[in-house]
């Protein structure tokens, strides 16, 4: 799953051409055109607006030598200035000979970036209707192609199905991530998993398929012992039941994906690695299933976390947290200078923001901000809600240090990160992002499936924090 195969090439720019155009560039084109071609432009009313467009044949039709052939396109981008108003080139243009990118108004490396976002396809099982185009590119475009391979390895992660992508197989793709880029990799199961994370070990219980932890670490080539240290954690629950509250069969049909937070922080570490950034890196990955059997967890037990606080299991269905808890406890106690974790979490979170906004929490509001900001800027947004203290004690238990969940059928996004929050250590800038990990139908750039959310936001942010003094070319 590690390695794919981007639908470029390293070549001259020769060949069948796209140009993407905005309306303001629409009488400039056609002024280049041969009769024939612009009476189709015109016949085809094409206006510049966003995601129109139209084939062109060659000029020798013109000159009626025949059958013609396509010689090249036009792509509307309207006002769009984001990645996705390419999304849809890979699928509309002819295959066969490359294509390349006229020069035009837009961000070259977006228009890569989208091209080859919307080219993707999970295709282990099912080839594809028709095959994607390919595009010519003279120039590297290393970031925007760094980042479209950890979107589609992020993807391929969520979409293979659970039968395939147990526990130990979601921790040999981190240590497959690990092993290319010459990271460190230690993982944890059996006894020894037991000991060090009690609530992993409670979550999984139920599963013959016994949990596993993954740690990566990495340092960048310009990062010395005092450079600065980022930490990732990621639920991965490779499949949901929900245990003994059990969830409706439809409730289950996607849950595969819950383990999407895994995905998309190995996705974050694979494009932070290959930009080399000057920071220590550290991965964490709970790799874990949430069954049901005799062994499992049951509402109303009382279970052991790392940092030594007892959680009544309010709800067996609320298990990510469980899983989070063990991992952040770890990570924070090394002290990083930014924590950050991922995780479907609630279906709360989707009903305040849809599935296409991931929850946002964070100690820094300050950080949040910036995180905001970068979200709308990279088109991969993420929205702040509040980690009110004032329900925090929603969570309080009678018979243990706290509950996994609230009785009260209110904030189920701001409780769970509310939980979360009790496992950071003190005075450590921690961010959780709730994400859905998923696009429910296809369109240009996200076809339908398992999807990087907040990925290409947190790189950014981690960049420019960290690296921008530094002379880095970082993906964007």
């Amino acid at each position: 799953m590690f390695e794919q195969t981007l639908p470029v090439i390293q070549a001259p720019a020769t060949g069948r051409v796209v140009h993407a155009l905005r309306p303001a560039d629409l009488e400039r084109f056609v002024a280049t055109l041969a009769p024939v071609q612009a009476a189709l432009l015109h016949a085809s009313q094409f206006s510049g607006a966003a995601l129109q467009f139209l084939l062109l044949p060659d000029a020798s039709a013109n000159a009626g030598d025949g059958a013609p052939g396509v010689a090249q396109a036009v792509l509307g981008l309207g006002d769009e200035r984001g990645p996705h108003v390419f999304g849809d080139l890979a699928t509309r243009l002819p295959a066969g000979d490359p294509w390349r990118l006229a020069p035009g108004d837009f961000d070259l490396d977006a228009a890569v970036l989208g091209f080859c976002l919307g080219a993707y396809a999970y295709t282990r099982f099912k080839s594809p209707k028709r095959p994607a185009a390919t595009l010519a590119l003279a120039g590297a475009h290393a970031s925007a192609l760094a980042t479209a391979a950890a979107a589609w390895m992020v993807r391929d992660l969520i979409n293979t199905p659970a039968n395939l992508l147990g526990p130990s197989e979601l921790a040999s793709e981190a240590q497959a991530l690990a092993d290319h880029f010459g990271a460190g990799f230690q993982q944890t199961s059996g006894d020894a998993l037991d000991a060090a994370y009690p609530a992993i070990a409670a979550v999984g219980r139920g599963s013959s398929r016994p949990p596993v932890v993954a740690r990566l670490t990495w340092a960048g080539s310009g990062a010395g012992a005092g450079a600065p240290h980022v930490s990732l954690c990621g639920k991965g629950v490779v499949f949901d039941t929900g245990g003994y509250d059990l969830k409706p069969s439809a409730g289950m049909l996607r849950m595969k994906k819950d383990m999407g937070g895994a995905a998309t922080v190995l996705g974050l570490a694979r494009v932070l690695m290959a930009a080399d950034l000057p920071i220590r890196l550290s991965v964490r990955v709970g790799c874990v299933e949430n069954s049901v059997s005799g062994s499992a967890m049951r509402p109303s037990d009382v279970i052991a976390t790392r940092r030594g606080l007892s959680v009544e299991i309010g709800n067996t269905d609320a298990e990510g947290r469980l899983v989070l808890a063990d991992l952040l406890a770890e990570a924070s106690d090394e002290t990083p200078d930014l924590l950050l974790d991922c995780a479907t979490l609630t279906g709360a979170a989707r009903v305040a923001l849809g599935p296409d906004i991931p929850a946002l929490f964070s100690n820094d509001e300050a950080f949040a901000m910036r995180l905001l900001a970068a979200g709308r800027v990279a088109h991969d947004p993420v929205w702040p809600l509040p980690l009110w203290d004032g329900y925090a004690g929603w969570l309080d238990s009678p018979v243990a240090d706290l509950n996994n969940v609230s009785a009260k059928p209110f904030a189920g996004a701001v409780i769970g990160a509310l939980f979360l929050a009790r496992f950071v250590k003190s005075g450590v800038r921690w961010a959780h992002l709730d994400l859905y990990a998923w696009n429910d139908a296809t369109r240009p750039g996200r076809p339908e499936g398992g999807e990087a959310q907040a990925m290409r936001t947190l790189a950014n942010v981690i960049e420019d924090e960290f690296a921008s003094t530094l002379g880095t070319n970082t993906p964007k």
